[in-house]
């Protein structure tokens, strides 16, 4: 494909014709390699969690010397303390506020020294900085309800799904959503990246995002599966990869519209933010390829099984002699009739061209005298 096609395509202003769903093995290969990774790390080396799920202290103070994160890391990192890896934010340029694990390890007199050394960097009495023990209850009851609102929301889409298509397509959306799940998951088990309670919400959204880019691609499937026209000259296979190439570019533009200011986010962001950009970018990116190249294929050989399309495909490849690749190939031109050949005489692979008439002149007038 030229460049010039290719931007044309993208503009959406012509239907590429790539064989998506023929190819589906290619891409359940890729999709399997990316779940194996993924399940390594989440078996192997396991989810990151903040102190919200397992607990620890949370050290907050007023600051006037406009102390800045890398200075209190480096006070944190020091030794009997050895909070380094602490979560540090400054809120409003005049209150920091400290994430680290519990402080039991240290003893009293090691957690006044802190204290003190906190409020001397800070410029700030020593009573101002409170530290407040996080137990891992509250982490507990955000798991459960996360938990409670993923089963609630995959039994929704089922009905959804279900009740506007069908339970066919129901089963890929959800195959697609888990797949979502499991990388987004993966990813942050990999990255050792922690994972904070705007790392659920985040899934949570994400899942919203990949069944709409699903329902977008099923509703063309199923307005092009039902049209006598398109099962006439191709088989289901053929019009589901014809709806997806119709609908290629919107979900690919759709899906960048939404990455760029995640990507803002990510990299201009606090941390916090950090935390929820990064789970959504992964997500957004997983749901994008999971809608095309896994929920489709999957509907592919679920309906391919049915009696009346096994039927339908035997019909059209007893009629082609082959098997039809893509929906409405262009049509082959008719070749111009050959005349009968004598009987006895050899036959003729060229058609014969007519032969044009002959014009007559008309007579020259005679001069009168």
């Amino acid at each position: 494909m030229s460049l010039a096609t290719t931007f044309r395509a993208f503009r959406g202003h012509r239907t590429p014709n790539f064989p998506i769903v023929q190819r589906r093995r290619t891409w359940f290969l890729v999709s399997g390699a990316v779940l194996a990774l993924a399940l390594v790390g989440l078996f192997f080396r396991g989810l990151n969690y903040s102190i919200d799920f397992t607990g620890g202290s949370i050290i907050q103070f007023p600051t006037e010397s406009g102390v800045t994160v890398e200075e209190i890391r480096d006070l944190l990192a020091q030794e009997p303390f050895d909070r380094g890896d602490a979560e540090i934010q400054v809120l409003g340029g005049d209150r920091v506020s400290i994430r680290t694990t519990a402080l039991t390890d240290l003893s009293a007199e090691e957690r006044t020294r802190l204290t003190e050394a906190l409020a001397e960097q800070a410029a700030v009495p020593t009573e101002g900085v409170s530290i407040q023990v996080v137990g891992p209850t509250w982490g507990a009851q955000i798991t459960r309800q996360a938990l409670i609102g993923l089963a609630v929301v995959l039994v929704a889409i089922t009905i959804y799904v279900s009740l506007r298509f069908e339970w066919k397509m129901a089963i890929a959306a959800i195959a697609a959503l888990v797949h979502d799940v499991v990388i987004t998951a993966g990813v942050y088990a990999l990255t050792g990246r922690e994972v904070s309670p705007p790392t659920v919400i985040a899934v949570l959204t994400i899942l919203g995002f990949s069944l709409y880019d699903s329902v977008v691609i099923y509703d063309r499937v199923q307005e092009n599966t039902e049209s006598s026209g398109y099962l006439a000259k191709d088989t289901y296979e053929g019009v589901a990869n014809l709806s997806m190439n119709q609908v290629l570019m919107r979900s690919i533009n759709t899906s960048l519209v939404v990455v760029l200011p995640i990507l803002s986010l990510l990299l201009l962001g606090g941390e916090t933010l950090k935390d929820f950009a990064f789970a959504m970018l992964v997500g957004v990116i997983t749901g994008a390829y999971s809608s095309i190249f896994v929920a489709v294929p999957i509907l592919v050989i679920l309906k391919e099984r049915e009696p009346r399309y096994r039927q339908h495909r035997a019909r059209l490849e007893r009629r082609t002699g082959e098997r039809p690749l893509r929906a409405l190939e262009a049509p082959t031109q008719e070749e111009p009739p050959t005349e009968p050949a004598a009987v006895g005489a050899p036959t003729r692979t060229t058609p014969v061209r007519p032969r044009p008439k002959t014009r007559r002149k008309p007579p020259a007038k005679r001069r009168r005298r």
